[in-house]
């Protein structure tokens, strides 16, 4: 019985013991929980601590590449992107670190990708510009223009240095081209100004440099598309006269990346400031934007039959640094009988700066320079770019150079008078309708004179002569 009872006994008993301890185990789990997350808890909190007090400075919340580029760099980094940036006027720091092989994206109208061009074109010569461009921004370029254009088509590219200064533009740009030269003797060419000479002059000697029937002359600072070159060689293969443009597309100074511009002509203010503007409505009624469009003037691009660049007088060497060239040539091509074309089937990424370092201050050169440009091609219609610049008509006192050589050239070349370009060419350009032009002075005080005031339109008010804008 002892035994029968103690049998039945135990197992209820250590059933008992097995409740308790596990109920024990449950509470010790359910505490070491408890212990576990408020130690992950205290982690957590010291890792945000950690982190705010990681956390990167931002050195230069004002600058324009920080604002327009979101970076993640330390603070090293930064001081280099920010100096950089001053110094070029684009995101080197970037620049450096990207392929110089990169891919852009398809931006062609897809009636482009469709066109067939003759196998006989005419062979081309692409000279780069530049003043203390970063290298690899030359690199890059020279690279696009080499791995995008057949090689059957390619004469040569022609380095254009209008005075550089900058170290890594003389032994690193010298390795760069001995190193293309190991597969492509001869094909990259170097000059070099002893002076800077602007931007006229510097395509000028390319221009003489160049050895292919078609020339096309670029800022280093560019990258061209696939199938860049056939369209602007068979549309010159069929005119010898027309000088061309393709389309650039615009490459953010901040990021690099691409904005896809649509096809339009290039014009101008009487300031002789560029601007896009649509093309004449003959184009539109086509229904197809593959097709060339007529421009009054051309930008800073410019692709011609290499004989008949030279026959019209090239570019005015009397130029200046900066501005306006573009546009005297766009006016001398069309009233000396050739014509000024867009072509959309070419497209060219072009890198915009912020900045220009190299020119901070544009506004003399730029006035000067359309002086120079009216007074030899603009006529009874001159004095508009005077008014436009708030200069007076006469005594303005900028030297514009001589003009007599470009007049002459004027003269030979049997060229129409500018009423034929406004009335044929450029029709929306209206001529300034005023009837006075000058400042109204006070007798007593001549540093005073009547002023427009904070409000335009309303009640003039006397303000301090100045020829900054116009007062009245």
């Amino acid at each position: 019985m002892v035994g029968e009872h103690g049998n039945n006994y135990l197992p209820a008993n250590y059933s008992m013991q097995s409740n308790d301890i596990l109920k024990r185990l449950e509470r010790m789990e359910a505490h070491i929980n408890q212990l576990v997350s408020s130690l992950h808890k205290t982690d957590v909190s010291k890792m945000d601590e950690m982190n705010k007090e990681n956390k990167i400075k931002k050195l230069y919340p004002n600058s324009l590449l920080f604002k327009n580029w979101d970076a993640a760099l330390n603070e090293e980094e930064q001081m280099e992107a920010e100096q950089l940036f001053q110094k070029y006027g684009y995101n080197t720091f970037l620049s450096n670190r990207l392929p110089l092989d990169r891919e852009l994206p398809e931006t062609r109208h897809y009636r482009c990708l469709e066109r067939k061009y003759p196998k006989d074109l005419p062979t081309i010569s692409a000279v780069l510009i530049y003043l203390d461009e970063a290298l690899s921004i030359i690199k890059r370029a020279v690279y696009s223009i080499i791995n995008r254009t057949p090689p059957h088509l390619l004469r040569d590219i022609i380095l254009v240095d209008d005075h550089s200064s900058n170290d890594d533009l003389k032994d690193q740009l010298d390795a760069f081209v001995n190193n293309i030269h190991v597969t492509r003797p001869g094909l990259i060419k170097r000059v070099k100004h002893s002076e800077q000479l602007g931007l006229s002059q510097a395509r000028i000697s390319g221009w003489k440099a160049a050895t292919g029937d078609v020339v096309a002359i670029f800022d280093a600072h560019i990258e061209v598309h696939k199938g860049w070159a056939e369209p602007l060689l068979a549309r010159i293969k069929e005119d010898r006269s027309v000088v061309v443009s393709p389309v650039f597309d615009k490459v953010s100074c901040y990021d690099f990346k691409l904005t896809n511009y649509m096809p339009s002509a290039h014009g101008f203010d009487w300031a002789l400031w560029c601007m896009y503007e649509s093309f004449r409505p003959e184009w539109y009624a086509k229904h197809d934007d593959s097709l060339p469009g007529k421009s009054p003037s051309i930008m800073g691009i410019l692709v011609a039959d290499r004989v008949f660049f030279g026959e019209i007088g090239a570019l005015d060497p009397g130029m200046k640094i900066y501005g306006g060239e573009n546009v005297e040539l766009g006016i001398r091509v069309w009233l000396c009988g050739g014509s000024i074309e867009v072509i959309p089937c070419s497209k060219i990424a072009h890198l915009e700066r912020a900045h220009k370092p190299y020119m901070p201050e544009l506004k003399y050169v730029m006035q000067r320079n359309a002086l120079r440009v009216a007074e030899v091609w603009m006529d009874d219609y001159k004095h508009n770019v005077n008014i436009a610049w708030n200069l007076p008509l006469k005594d303005h006192g900028i030297d514009i150079g001589d003009v007599s050589e470009r007049k002459k050239l004027r003269e030979k070349l049997k060229c129409k008078p500018f009423q034929w370009y406004l009335d044929n060419v450029y029709t929306r350009l209206d001529p300034l309708n005023i009837l006075g032009y000058g400042s109204l002075q006070n007798d007593m005080y001549t540093y005073a004179c009547v002023d427009q005031g904070a409000m335009p339109g309303h009640t003039p008010i006397i303000y301090s002569c100045h020829s900054y804008t116009s007062q009245l």
